[in-house]
């Protein structure tokens, strides 16, 4: 069971740190002020980011966490926590 707890501190910890790499680059690609930035932010609608912006930070995501991006991975992601998540999980 602690084994089980330990696991799991670490991976709210690893997602925190996504999160705050993910709301550095918005901060800093896109000028977004840094309170704006949440789990539950609408990239569209509460940052107003729009499809220009998206793929600014989509290159940015790739070349900070060293990874890639499919096009139809971005389909489901409409919020800051989604594309944590999604970064979290190519990690």
């Amino acid at each position: 069971m602690e084994d089980l707890l330990l696991k799991l501190r670490g991976i709210v910890v690893e997602v925190n740190e996504v999160f705050e790499k993910v709301k550095k680059l918005f901060v800093d690609e896109l000028g977004i002020e840094e309170d704006k930035v949440t789990m539950e932010a609408k990239l569209e609608e509460d940052l107003d980011i729009d499809s220009l912006g998206i793929v600014e930070v989509v290159m940015a995501f790739e070349d900070e966490f060293e990874i890639e991006i499919d096009d139809e991975e971005l389909t489901d992601v409409g919020t800051v926590g989604q594309a944590v998540n999604l970064l979290h999980s190519k990690l």
